[in-house]
């Protein structure tokens, strides 16, 4: 009976805590619905607060709050560019906002192309005479293209500015392959197609070397007189070229450098910032701190000037991220997963589409499901255009053939046109631990593939054929789509990946401009006049995301450090991380075949997400996270 006892106890015990989970599961889920919403009174009189603590993407990732709960840590904060855009143009409109203040302390990058539309409308701001103060202990590349558009850029005194320009160094595994005795087998079409060259090789082959300077060449110049055009007071030609001398003339003082150089305009500390927003738009005298302003977060005010809603809709699919199979996303371009929303969007009665894409490429497979579904608005006799962002290469691409209309920036990186697949082999590791393998064949593809007995030159020449044959169906996708012939499209495909203006000038894209350029077409081509709305097809954010981003991001409201220059430059090691892990799942995780471009450069420090279930993976993570 005593026995019985003590495990009737730890019944009631475990049914006590469950019931205690449940109830606080309850009341957080009520707790959400309640307050989820910003109030109408977060919005003020006085300033437009842009804390931008994090990265500017195209689209927005959901947080998993299991993963954020193992990480120990904050997730990192995402902010839709059209977001920012859509805030700005309307603070610059608005009598309530007097000024746009725009902390990039803990601001870590985004792409050119995003950068760049965010800044034209920070300039939309000043010119309605309101001006735009940014302040940050450390800048860098991205933040600096984004600071050059505001009226005062200030920098604290203990930090600085670097510039230092695209490009760098990644990592090649074919040593560590053969050390391990793992034989990376590699099916390709594309000279230029450099995503296997990490797993085949030591370094870069010279024609990924030449396509990938012509590329970041071009992005160069793109960034200095973007650069250039919004501080014409500040010598780039001497912090670019001659970093060296330019900080030892300022003694090593790189904020002092940075004002010389006119890259910023004030030197000052958190506290002198606030005290000069103070004077522009007076003291909040319900504030926290002496120097407290009234000012709206970012999210209060997109709740306070939603899209508007009238008149016929054309519907936005947005493609970013990673093309992968199955239903990933938001912020990874799940092929099920956006099928899907296009085909309910079936029923809406579209007056047109727009196909936002902002992806390096993936998984063919999913590219053809994605690029089906986007023929079928098409068979309605509705116009379809494509709008690219910073990268639509490769998979991006082949989502790209069905539009009638292909809009992309000078920064844009498109192109890509190749497929790969890499399939490792074990035979020499179980060889080198005493494992060997053998048997009958009835056939050359018996028992195939095979990982650890290795493949048989037939199974070998077979993978091979299929990936000459998927090469061909997308050179005929573009040849239809571009009114090219094969060789035509074959001359500029072969992996090789090109700007936006080449691309164009090559007919692989229409016209420059971004996605307001492309909705402008797609409502003139419906014969819409202004009668229309933007319907952004599944990015709707749940209230349950929205509440875990304002606990565990913040909005504004802290005034955290993001760290001097070295911090900055330290940051690289999760990047390193990420990158690393990425390769070993893009080499381990059972994928089909690929139309990925590695030589497009990925958004700065934006996690990856990982197929959880691939043991290198895991391991990968663990010993270098």
């Amino acid at each position: 009976m005593r026995f019985a006892g003590k495990v009737w106890r730890l019944l009631v015990g475990i049914k006590d805590g469950l019931v205690l989970v449940f109830m606080l599961l309850f009341f957080s889920a009520l707790f959400a619905v309640l307050t989820a919403r910003p109030s109408p009174a977060s919005v003020r009189d006085g300033a437009l607060l842009l804390d931008l603590n994090g990265i500017v993407v195209e689209e927005r990732t959901e947080i998993d709050p299991v993963e954020a709960l193992l990480a120990g840590q904050a997730p990192m904060g995402e902010y839709q560019a059209r977001d920012l855009v859509h805030a700005l143009n309307e603070a610059a409109e608005d009598e309530r906002i007097a000024a746009v203040v725009l902390d990039l302390d803990r601001f870590i990058g985004g792409g050119q192309v995003h950068l760049r539309d965010v800044g034209e409308a920070l300039d939309r701001v000043r010119a309605a005479d309101k001006p735009v103060l940014t302040y940050a202990t450390a800048y860098t590349d991205d933040a600096m293209l984004l600071a050059a558009h505001a009226s005062e850029v200030w920098v604290n005194p203990l930090g600085g500015a670097v510039v230092a320009g695209p490009g760098g160094e990644r990592l090649y595994y074919a040593g560590l392959l053969e050390k391990l005795k793992v034989n990376a087998r590699v099916y390709k079409v594309g000279e230029y197609k450099s995503a296997v060259e990490p797993y085949s090789s030591t370094g870069m082959s010279e024609l990924a070397r030449e396509n990938a300077r012509a590329l970041y060449e071009t992005l160069w110049e793109e960034y200095r007189a973007n650069l250039k055009k919004v501080r014409p007071g500040a010598d780039i030609e001497r912090i670019t070229t001659q970093p060296v001398e330019w900080v030892a003339a300022a003694r090593g003082d790189l904020a002092t450098a940075a004002l010389q150089a006119g890259l910023v305009d004030k030197l000052g500390n958190r506290s002198d910032f606030e005290k000069r927003i103070v004077e522009l738009v007076g003291e909040d005298e319900w504030g926290e701190g002496p120097n407290a302003y009234p000012h709206t977060t970012l999210t209060a005010w997109l709740e306070d000037n939603p899209l508007s809603s009238t008149g016929k809709p054309i519907g936005v699919i947005t493609v970013a991220g990673e093309i992968v199979d199955g239903e990933a996303g938001p912020g990874m371009a799940g092929g099920d997963r956006i099928a899907t929303l296009l085909d309910e969007a079936l029923e809406d009665d579209l007056a047109g589409l727009v196909v936002r894409v902002d992806s390096p490429g993936g998984s063919v497979l999913a590219s053809e499901m994605i690029r089906d579904a986007i023929l079928r608005h098409k068979a309605r006799d509705i116009p379809v255009a494509v709008s690219m962002a910073n990268v639509a290469a490769s998979g991006g691409y082949w989502v790209a053939t069905p539009a009638d209309r292909i809009f992309a920036e000078p920064e844009t990186i498109t192109g890509s046109i190749g497929i790969f697949a890499v399939i490792p082999t074990f035979e020499e590791t179980a060889a080198l631990a005493g494992v060997t393998s053998d048997g009958v064949r009835t056939t050359p593809l018996s028992g195939q593939p095979d990982i650890i007995g290795g493949f048989t030159p037939e199974t070998d020449a077979i993978m091979q054929a299929f990936i000459e044959n998927g090469y061909e169906d997308f050179l005929a996708r573009v040849g239809e789509a571009r009114g090219m012939t094969r060789d035509q499209v074959d001359a500029v495909g072969q992996g090789r990946v090109w700007d936006g203006g080449t691309a164009r000038q090559l007919r692989l894209v229409d016209e420059y401009g971004g996605l307001p350029e492309a909705l402008e077409w797609t409502a003139a081509q419906a014969k819409l006049g202004n009668n229309w709305h933007v319907r952004y097809l599944g990015t709707t954010p749940s209230t349950y995301d929205t509440l875990l981003r304002q606990w565990l991001i913040g909005d504004g409201e802290d005034a955290e450090t993001g760290g001097d220059v070295f911090a900055r430059m330290a940051q690289g090691q999760n990047s390193l991380v990420s990158q690393i892990a990425a390769d070993a799942d893009r080499l381990l995780g059972a994928r089909g075949v690929q139309a990925y471009c590695l030589a497009c450069p990925a958004p700065r420090n934006r996690p990856q997400r990982l197929d959880s279930e691939n043991w290198l993976v895991r391991i990968v993570a663990q010993l270098l996270g």
